[in-house]
């Protein structure tokens, strides 16, 4: 199969990055050819950049004759599109949708039904813009990095192509990263078909089990952001003081270091590598995922099941699905200190209870986040993008497209 690769680069590399290299990487191990076209924030830099960016945020020529340029190069079987905004725009979608090519997009966050992208601002979650196409409470309030004039930038590219339908007849399969997310987008202003969503988790390889023996702390690992939790996290401890490891940075690192400066069961170890977080974590008794936010997924609760560590985790978003309490971890109430407080002390007290859930992480790992797990649901999706052409693309790339 041949596959073509859409991501545009924020500045700030994150998860969004991680996955789109490492399902490039998964799919030619298994022999498919893969090729990739990128684009990058970090190339906006003069004025005329900005303003090239925010005027091309509905339909990019620019990015769209790159686009073209490559599909007739390439041949692709199928596109899979990660993250098109700012510099590649919607108009991708229409590219493909004239050359005949199929059409698959990750839904990594909830840019397309809200300006925020993560449905949380002005400290709690915020479902009000869903059902919107043109959210105009949002752009007064400045939700998106707090300006008015990105965040009107961001309605006007999703909202346009509400109204062209862009989102429900150009684009083949849509990939949510849980039930839940897909949920708020099947009921949501995109008026999407049921069968263009498919669920896919994300997936992470084997780090390798950790100690048979846990030591007596915690871990935190993760940005240091109000919606993350970390708020409750330390409010938690304050009520129930328990040795506690912060791994990450953020914009609340400095109450995080002035927290940990004045108590001593607090390490804050900053930033580290993968190799040293894993490390860390292989030794926890526990990873404390206090996020507030309806995470479209749960990166490090999965890279702790495949450690063999259970999860304490607020039951919200991606981690409600992912973390079955009193299976492979333990949920507890977004938001509330004193419920986090009471399944850290449950853990302290039964060791073989947190053994016993570790196992089961494991098993969880297994089943549903290995790189083979997801390899057969990733070309099963291809697969099925592709049944919803007429002809394979390769048959019809530059005679039909008509440029």
């Amino acid at each position: 199969m041949r596959i073509l690769q859409i991501h545009n680069y924020y500045k700030q590399a994150g998860g969004e990055d991680t996955v789109f290299e490492q399902e490039a990487q998964l799919l030619r191990a298994h022999g498919h050819i893969v090729e990739q076209l990128t684009f990058s924030n970090n190339n906006i830099t003069s004025i005329k950049d900005k303003l090239q960016a925010a005027l091309g945020v509905v339909y990019n020529p620019k990015s769209a004759s790159t686009i073209s340029r490559k599909i007739s190069a390439f041949r692709p079987d199928v596109v899979h599109v990660h993250n098109f905004f700012p510099l590649v725009s919607p108009g991708v979608f229409w590219v493909c949708h004239k050359y005949k090519i199929p059409m698959v997009m990750t839904l990594h966050n909830y840019r397309l039904i809200c300006p925020s992208a993560v449905l949380y601002y002005n400290g709690k979650v915020q479902l009000g813009n869903i059902q919107q196409k043109f959210p105009l409470n949002a752009i007064l309030k400045g939700i998106y990095r707090d300006s008015k004039i990105e965040t009107a930038s961001v309605v006007l590219a999703t909202g346009v192509h509400k109204l062209l339908d862009t989102w429900r007849n150009k684009v083949d399969k849509f990939i949510a990263l849980t039930p839940g997310a897909a949920e708020l987008f099947l009921h949501s202003s995109l008026h999407l078909r049921p069968e263009q969503l498919t669920v896919k988790p994300n997936f992470t390889a084997d780090p390798g089990l950790g100690a048979a023996t846990r030591e007596d702390y915690f871990l935190y690992l993760g940005r240091l952001t109000e919606e993350k939790g970390i708020d409750t996290l330390l409010k938690s401890h304050s009520i129930r003081p328990f040795p506690l490891k912060i791994i990450g940075t953020g914009p609340l690192q400095q109450r995080v270091e002035e927290y940990a400066a004045q108590n001593p069961s607090v390490k804050y170890l900053g930033y580290r590598q993968r190799e040293e977080a894993m490390e860390q974590l292989k030794k926890a008794r526990a990873l404390i995922f206090p996020s507030e936010w309806l995470e479209t997924f749960g990166m490090t609760a999965v890279e702790a099941f495949a450690t063999a560590t259970p999860v304490i985790a607020a039951k919200i978003g991606g981690a409600a699905h992912i973390v079955q309490h009193q299976q492979n971890g333990l949920h507890y109430t977004p938001g509330q200190p004193q419920e986090l407080a009471r399944q850290v002390e449950l853990l302290q007290q039964l060791p073989d209870l947190a053994h016993t859930l570790g196992q089961h992480a494991r098993r969880s790992y297994e089943e549903y986040y290995t790189p083979e797990a997801n390899y057969t649901l990733l070309v099963q999706i291809y697969e099925q993008a592709m049944a919803s052409k007429q002809k394979p693309a390769s048959e019809t790339v530059t005679a039909e497209a008509g440029f």
